[in-house]
C-alpha cells in the first residue's frame, strides 16, 4: 500500500535500529501506550513478537526509505475495546520529526481502505489519551466519530490506568 510519499510494508528484523532510532524517544510511545525502547535488540524483539503479522505495517518515507512509524489493525481477539467479530481497531505513530506532516492521516486512509474492501469488516474503532488529541485529529481528518465514550485499556503497557477518548468509524458512514 502507498501514497505519494509513503509505503506500508512488512517490518523485517533488519528494521530494527530504525525502529529504535525514533521508538527510543520518550516523547512517542508514551502518547501511543508503550513504552520508550532501551536498545536496538528490544526493537528486534518487538519486531518479532509483535510487528511480523499481515495486520502491522512500517511506515516507509518513500523519499529516503526511512522507516519513520507503523500502523496496525487489531482484531476483535486483541483488540483494547469490546468490539464485533467483524470490527477491528487501529492504533499507529510516527517518529517525532515527521509530526504535523500529515503521514498519519495518509497511512490511515490507506488501512482504512484495506479494512473495508480487503477485510470486509464493518466498523473500525480507534483510541486516543485525551493528552494526545492531534491522534484524534487524524482520525477526525479520516471520517471518525467521537463516540462521546472514555475507556480504559487495562493492555496497555503505559497508559493502563488512563481514559482513552473512543472514536468509530462505520462503513455505512465511509
Amino acid at each position: 500500500m502507498q501514497t505519494e510519499r509513503i509505503i506500508l510494508r512488512p517490518w523485517l528484523e533488519s528494521d530494527a535500529e530504525a525502529l529504535f532510532k525514533y521508538a527510543s524517544d520518550p516523547d512517542v510511545g508514551p502518547r501511543a501506550g508503550w513504552p520508550p525502547h532501551k536498545s536496538v535488540e528490544e526493537s528486534r524483539e518487538i519486531i518479532k513478537s509483535f510487528f511480523s503479522n499481515d495486520d502491522t505495517w512500517a511506515i516507509e518515507l518513500k523519499e529516503t526509505s526511512e522507516i519513520i512509524g507503523c500502523i496496525g489493525v487489531l482484531r476483535a481477539s486483541v483488540s483494547n475495546l469490546k468490539i464485533a467479530e467483524n470490527e477491528c481497531e487501529i492504533g499507529y505513530w510516527v517518529a517525532k520529526p515527521y509530526w504535523g506532516k500529515g503521514i498519519c492521516t495518509e497511512a490511515l486512509r490507506l488501512v482504512i481502505d484495506y479494512c473495508f474492501n480487503v477485510n470486509k469488516f464493518n466498523a473500525i474503532w480507534g483510541d486516543y489519551f485525551p493528552e494526545n488529541p492531534a491522534s484524534g485529529k487524524v482520525m477526525e481528518k479520516c471520517g471518525f466519530i467521537d463516540t462521546g465514550k472514555e475507556t480504559i485499556c487495562p493492555n496497555l503497557a503505559v497508559g493502563a490506568d488512563r481514559p482513552v477518548k473512543v472514536m468509530k468509524l462505520d462503513k455505512m458512514n465511509n
